[in-house]
Formats: C-alpha cells, sequence, structure tokens
C-alpha cells in the first residue's frame, strides 16, 4: 500500500516533459475543473432566484480585485521567470522566495485592513441599481470573502507560481476542482438552513483546501523560507517587471468593475445574466488559451535564457495557430447552439425562459471573441518571456479605454440591452491582439502572410461546417426529441457537437489545414500519459 501511495505522489508531483504536454494535462484537467464549475453555477442557479446571485456574484468584486492585484500581477508575469535565472542556485533561490512571499503578505495585510471598514463605502459606489437588504448583504459577503477566502487563495496561487516553475503542472490543476467540489458540496448539504451563506462558507473552505493540497509540490522550498526581505537583483527585477503587469490588471479590472456597474442599472437579474455569458464564453479560452500560456511561459523564458530566438518566433507561430484551430469551431459552434448551451448549464428550477434567451443572446456576441481571447493569453506569456511587461500593459489599456467607452455609449447613450457589453468586449479584445500580433512580429520575425493565410483556411473549415449541425438542432429541438428535460439537451448537444466537429475535421483535411496535425499529436500524448499510469500500477501489482 506504501508503495502505491508513493507512486501516485511521484505521478502528480512529476515535471512534464515538453509545452504540448503541459498544455494537454492543463487542458484535461481544466476541462474537469470547469465541468464542476459549471455544475456549480447549475446547482446555484436551481437553489437561488435571480436577485440572490446578483448579491452572490457582486460579492467577489472587491475581493477578486485585491487578489487579481497581487497574484494574477505577480505569477503570470514575474514569479515564473525570476524562479528560473535563479534555480542552479538553491539558497540565493530561497532568499528570493522568501522575500518576494513576505513583501505579498505585507501588501495582502494592509490592503485587507485598509478595505475592511470602506466596504460599505466602495460597495454602493459600484453596485448603484442595489438598495436595502440586497445592498447589506453584498458589503457583508464582501467583507467575509475578504478576510474567510484571499489570504488562502493568495498562498495557493504563490504555491501555483513555483510549482509551474519546476514544470509540476498536473499538482497544481487539482485544487481548482476540489473548489467548486467544496461549493457544490455546501450549497446542496445547507443551502435550505442557511440560505446564501452556505455557498459563501463553501468558497472558504474551498479556498482552505485550495492551498493545502498543493503543500507537497512546495515543501522542499518552504523548508528554506525566511521570516525577512532582503535587497537582491532577482526581487528587484520581480517588482520591475510586476509594475507593469499590476498596472494591467488594475486596468482590466476597472473595466471589469465599470461591467457591473452598468448592469446593476438594467435591472434584476441583468449582472447573473451577464457574468453566467462571459463564464460560459470562458470555458473554451481558460481550457485551450490559458492552458496554452500557463504552459509556454517557462518554455519561452528557458528559450530566451538560451537565446533561441528563431526557436522562439518558430514555436510561438505553431502554437498560436493550433490554438485557432482549436478554438475558431467552438466559437462558431456557441454561436448556432447558444440556446441549448445555456440551457444545458444554467437551467436551474429558479432560471425562468426570459434569463435564458437574455443569456444565450449575449453568449452570441461573446462567442466572437473565443479565438483571439485564446491567443491573448500566449501573445502576453512571450511578452512576458522576453522580460517586457510594459507592451501587453499599453495594448490593455487601449483595449479597456475602447470596451468601456463602447460599452458607455450603448448602455447610457442608446440605453441598448445587456448583448451589447459582448459586442463590445469582442470589438475590444480584438484590438489588444492586433497591437500585440503587430509588436510581436518587430521582437520576433516570424511570416505574417503564411499565418494569416492558414488562420483564413481555419475560419472557411469552420463556416463551411456549420449549416447541417445547425439544422440538425433546428430539427431536434422538440420534433425528435423532448427538450424540456435535461438529459435530451444533453444529447441534442452531443450529437450536433459530434456532427460538426466532424464535419470540421474532414473539411480542413479536404482544405488542406495544416494544423490538423495537432489531432494526432492529442491522441498520441493521451496514449503514452495512459500508458504511464498503467505501467505504475502495474508494476506495483
Amino acid at each position: 500500500m506504501n508503495k502505491l501511495i508513493q507512486q501516485t505522489k511521484k505521478l502528480f508531483l512529476s515535471a512534464q516533459g515538453g509545452m504540448f504536454s503541459s498544455a494537454m494535462i492543463l487542458s484535461f484537467m481544466i476541462i474537469i475543473s470547469r465541468v464542476f464549475g459549471f455544475a456549480r453555477y447549475r446547482i446555484l442557479a436551481s437553489y437561488f432566484s435571480k436577485d440572490q446571485l446578483d448579491i452572490f456574484f457582486a460579492s467577489f468584486r472587491i475581493p477578486d480585485l485585491v487578489f487579481e492585484l497581487l497574484i494574477t500581477g505577480a505569477i503570470t508575469s514575474s514569479l515564473i521567470p525570476i524562479y528560473i535565472r535563479f534555480s542552479k542556485d538553491e539558497k540565493e533561490r530561497a532568499n528570493i522566495m522568501s522575500s518576494i512571499f513576505n513583501i505579498i503578505l505585507i501588501l495582502l495585510i494592509v490592503s485587507i485592513c485598509v478595505l475592511l471598514p470602506l466596504m460599505s463605502i466602495i460597495v454602493p459606489a459600484i453596485t448603484p441599481g442595489f438598495h436595502g437588504e440586497k445592498l447589506r448583504l453584498v458589503i457583508l459577503f464582501s467583507q467575509i470573502l475578504l478576510i474567510g477566502q484571499l489570504p488562502f487563495l493568495v498562498l495557493g496561487n504563490f504555491f501555483t507560481g513555483m510549482a509551474q516553475a519546476k514544470k509540476q503542472f498536473l499538482v497544481t490543476a487539482i485544487p481548482p476542482i476540489v473548489y467548486n467540489v467544496s461549493i457544490i458540496i455546501a450549497t446542496l448539504f445547507f443551502a435550505s438552513t442557511l440560505g446564501l451563506y452556505a455557498p459563501i462558507f463553501g468558497v472558504i473552505a474551498g479556498a482552505g483546501l485550495f492551498a493545502l493540497i498543493q503543500l507537497p509540490a512546495v515543501i522542499d522550498e518552504l523548508k528554506d523560507y525566511r521570516l525577512r526581505i532582503i535587497s537582491h537583483l532577482g526581487v528587484k527585477d520581480f517588482f520591475r517587471m510586476m509594475g507593469p503587469r499590476l498596472l494591467t490588471i488594475m486596468v482590466s479590472q476597472i473595466d471589469a468593475t465599470i461591467d457591473l456597474t452598468l448592469t446593476t442599472l438594467l435591472g434584476s437579474g441583468a449582472y447573473t445574466i451577464f457574468y453566467f455569458a462571459q463564464h460560459l464564453q470562458l470555458l473554451p479560452v481558460s481550457v485551450i488559451g490559458m492552458s496554452f500560456g500557463q504552459a509556454s511561459l517557462p518554455y519561452l523564458s528557458e528559450m530566451i535564457e538560451s537565446r533561441k530566438k528563431e526557436d522562439f518566433a518558430h514555436i510561438v507561430t505553431e502554437s498560436l495557430l493550433n490554438v485557432l484551430f482549436l478554438t475558431t469551431p467552438i466559437a462558431i459552434y456557441f454561436i448556432f447552439a447558444r440556446t441549448p448551451l445555456v440551457r444545458m448549464f444554467f437551467g436551474g428550477e429558479q432560471f425562468d425562459w426570459e434569463a435564458t434567451v437574455q443569456t444565450a443572446f449575449l453568449l452570441s456576441y461573446f462567442a466572437l471573441s473565443i479565438p483571439l481571447h485564446s491567443i491573448y493569453y500566449l501573445l502576453t506569456r512571450c511578452f512576458y518571456a522576453l522580460l517586457d511587461s510594459k507592451t501587453p500593459f499599453v495594448a490593455s489599456i487601449i483595449g479597456v479605454v475602447v470596451n468601456t467607452a463602447l460599452s458607455l455609449v450603448a448602455i447610457l447613450v442608446l440605453h441598448l440591452p445587456v448583448w451589447s457589453l459582448g459586442v463590445s468586449f469582442s470589438l475590444s479584445i480584438g484590438l489588444q491582439v492586433g497591437i500585440l500580433f503587430m509588436l510581436l512580429h518587430k521582437k520576433a520575425p516570424f511570416n505574417i502572410v503564411a499565418f494569416i493565410y492558414s488562420f483564413i483556411k481555419i475560419i472557411l473549415a469552420a463556416v463551411i461546417s456549420a449549416p447541417i449541425p445547425y439544422v440538425l438542432i433546428k430539427l431536434m429541438d422538440n420534433l425528435l426529441l423532448d427538450t424540456t428535460r435535461t438529459i435530451n439537451i444533453f444529447l441534442l448537444l452531443v450529437i450536433s457537437a459530434c456532427t460538426y466537429f466532424l464535419l470540421y475535421l474532414f473539411v480542413s483535411w479536404f482544405i488542406g489545414v495544416r494544423e490538423l496535425y495537432i489531432i494526432t499529436q492529442l491522441t498520441v500524448k493521451a496514449r503514452e500519459f495512459q500508458k504511464k499510469i498503467t505501467e505504475m500500477y502495474t508494476s506495483y501489482d
């Protein structure tokens, strides 16, 4: 039994050998996490009304803002390159990591102490459409999350950064699953007695487990932890790189807060509709775009350290086209299958038909951004590997200004419904990607004409494949299947999706889309991983 435990531990703490296998493992685990995440949303929609969900989701705005500034701004752009640069001298690296962690800890404590008493002022300012008991609960839950959830998430994500710098991606992909399961269990067992407090307490428990599960991956580094801050080039470089990224995150969080503010002015349930549509759009973006982005940074950083710029440019263009090949058909599918998708993921007892239609309509506009939003994360990691966090900051400033301006005009001047926010977002992310793409070409030149030609062929294959599955959905909906039942909606989505993606693969092969080879790679890597697990446990027997 002890050998079995050791083998399992070895599997989960093992480092991945390549960027593609790392991305595949992250993608697979993110899919599982997202399945539980959307199960969480569906359960929440079954137990709570749109008004109650407005309260729940709005309560995360301020804690999420602090978290994004402290952790996303640090881990994604700064920690991994610094960890890799000083990995040869363990003592020096330990001193640098200790100093960085201690500074972030001080910033966290200061943030909580400052924001906690100011919640009663900040929350009404960002939720002008909330009043009375609704506003009181948002303030209370925001304070609870700030104290109970935030410290655990900061600690856990710091562990994630160190583990991913060592290319240990599997162990870092498990905590988000446990986080979602914790919220689901708390809601199922305690919602009837505790109301909205049940998922809030589930969030806190999940955040604690999020940090605890990753301890084995960083236990060696923790042994060398020192409660001190040193003046070192690595620490200075970390915060030098973190500065522009911090401003980038701040700008994007202001943008997200403006979206919250505008949706509260659109009536009851508007924020929940916006939140659900946005997070459904983020499903393929996180599974493919974010996983490629996360997996790429250690490898791209190593290439830059080894001065392999030609390899860098080649891998970047190949990865961008692979991401576009995988996400473009998903975007098209999300547009023509929007209503059954929303019904499948969010069709709880408390989520009515009007809310479903509005969410589906908004989703179709968000879906337009899926391919470009996915490669955005890979493009930004390219600049971070080049130790340039200023360029993504400038691009995000331009994108956020455009998004905010379009959103304000759409809601306050033209008085358009909530779907207009999806249009604004898609246009702004397209602009940001265009800027980053052209500027990256200047730093690491590649064949733009060949890239655009390949992308056009991918779009063509995705569009040509769409009419048949679209008609199939229309025929199956109520004519062949009783779609008032969840199982039949699931069958409709499975049949239409399989039909569409098989057609997409055939058309891609027919018109010569070179990126089709990624499917072969996925199959090979999946078999390698299966073989590794089988051999490990067979040897135990």
